[in-house]
């Protein structure tokens, strides 16, 4: 896959994400939520921000679990999650 067709399949797999019904757990959410932000967040460790300390806590581990892969890699993951876990799009 070329760089261009992974942002494409990414950015389809975002909106598919973005429109679902479907209600998720909370621990795939944040897997969603880890791949995302390493996928796009190219300056640096991102620190989540919220009102929640312990929900920021959670997100806070997520990341730290996904921070070795690259932005490639982080997209790709996304886009297999959202193959397996959407089904309503």
């Amino acid at each position: 896959m070329t760089n261009e067709e992974l942002n494409i399949a990414f950015q389809a797999a975002f909106e598919k994400a973005c429109n679902t019904k479907i209600e998720l757990p909370p621990d795939v959410m944040l897997h969603f939520y880890a791949y995302y932000k390493q996928a796009t967040h190219t300056e640096g460790f991102y620190t989540p921000s919220g009102d929640s300390e312990l929900r920021n806590a959670f997100k806070l581990n997520a990341l730290f679990q996904v921070k070795n892969l690259t932005p490639d890699e982080a997209k790709l993951k996304y886009i297999e999650l959202v193959n397996k876990y959407i089904t309503d799009y």
